[in-house]
């Protein structure tokens, strides 16, 4: 046999099907490095909403304690002051201003909870809200 038979016959691309892989592997590149780069952001949101939401439930469970710890001093100083009592009347015009006083206590608790729920809830939905619309601002 000859060499001829076994010599390999160069083969080569035309340009056109060269440039078009060529295109198609660069416009991978560049939609890989896109994704890779919406993935870390959204890590970071991620990240920063969980922070944001252990700092609001630390605050939150800080308030419900300074709130439990007024209503039981509360509570200390009217058993006190029924303890100085002379005659029913006065016992129960005491009752009735304990009553309306506390009232008025956890009105402004239950207030104070709601307005601090709130926050934490917008700090902790602000970072993901934030990445999203980066991420939307990028994609355009």
């Amino acid at each position: 046999m000859s060499n001829q038979f076994f010599a390999v016959t160069p083969f080569q691309i035309p340009e056109p099907f060269r440039a078009f892989a060529e295109n198609g592997v660069n416009q991978a590149r560049d939609g890989y490095q896109k994704f890779k780069a919406a993935a870390e952001s959204n890590n970071e949101a991620l990240e920063a909403a969980y922070a944001s939401a252990t700092k609001g439930a630390s605050g939150f469970g800080a308030k419900l304690v300074e709130i439990a710890q007024t209503n039981v001093t509360s509570s200390f100083d009217f058993a006190q002051s029924l303890f100085g009592v002379t005659s029913l009347p006065e016992a129960l015009e005491l009752v009735s201003a304990h009553a309306r006083k506390q009232f008025e206590a956890l009105t402004a608790q239950s207030q104070e909870l709601a307005e601090l729920g709130q926050k934490v809830a917008t700090e902790t939905v602000e970072p993901i809200k934030a990445s999203v619309t980066k991420a939307f601002q990028n994609v355009a």
